[in-house]
């Protein structure tokens, strides 16, 4: 007689794959700090790279019709006071339909990641592009590393795209629109930020990778507050 092995329950099963969930995530948020640790303690010691200066000049050779006007739009919701006004405004419509996990979260991104990028800029004090080595379209303020604008992009634009993935109808029309409006302007604003010479490439790099693991974070507590219902009655907790 033959014994056969036990299978395996599905709470066993389960926990696996939380655990190798778990260790992917680490994996990704280590991956991320060193890599941003190593350009940030390069950027602190170094005004600018060989590499930055002809990326920035290449990019900003491009001359066909429109180009300058979209760079700038493009740039126009991260301009001084309007990525508050956004966070705001949006936080307030998904409190007028009772989303207020989705509310919290996305303060939690767009407000975390600028608390974030302003004090990574004061303790690496890199300055901005000047005239004499790249074109500088506007005097800019504060330093260069990372880039606010694509810290904003990156947190508020990237959770909006998560909460329409999550809670829109999937297939649907309303659903791909603001995943494609979402995405966009988080890849166009790293090209806009080095064209307008506001940046310098390695600035929306270590920016991109700051801010994502920022949007990750967020992301996660995100999921946990929905499980705990942490920002809903029992009764709104089982509708979402």
């Amino acid at each position: 007689m033959t014994s056969e092995s036990p299978e395996p329950s599905s709470a066993t099963v389960s926990r696996g794959a939380a655990a190798r969930r778990l260790l992917r995530a680490e994996v990704f948020y280590g991956a991320g700090l060193v890599a941003f640790a190593v350009l940030a303690l390069l950027a602190r010691f170094n005004a600018y790279f060989g590499w930055d200066l002809r990326a920035a000049r290449a990019l900003q050779t491009l001359d066909a019709p429109g180009v300058f006007d979209l760079m700038r739009l493009v740039s126009v919701p991260g301009n001084r006071w309007i990525p508050h006004a956004i966070t705001a405004a949006t936080a307030a419509v998904f409190l007028l339909f009772r989303r207020r996990t989705e509310a919290a979260a996305l303060v939690l991104s767009a407000g975390g990641g600028a608390i974030v990028n302003v004090l990574l800029k004061m303790l690496i004090g890199r300055p901005r592009p000047t005239a004499d080595l790249v074109t500088v379209f506007s005097e800019w303020g504060s330093r260069s590393f990372p880039s606010g604008h694509v810290t904003f992009y990156v947190c508020y634009f990237g959770f909006l795209f998560f909460a329409a993935y999550a809670l829109l109808p999937r297939g649907s029309f309303a659903r791909r629109v603001t995943l494609v409006l979402a995405a966009l302007p988080v890849l166009l604003i790293g090209f806009s930020r080095v064209y307008l010479g506001a940046h310098w490439p390695s600035d929306t790099l270590g920016a991109y990778l700051v801010s994502g693991l920022w949007l990750a974070f967020s992301l996660d507590m995100y999921r946990r507050w929905k499980q705990r219902a942490t920002f809903h009655t029992a009764a709104e907790a089982v509708k979402s």
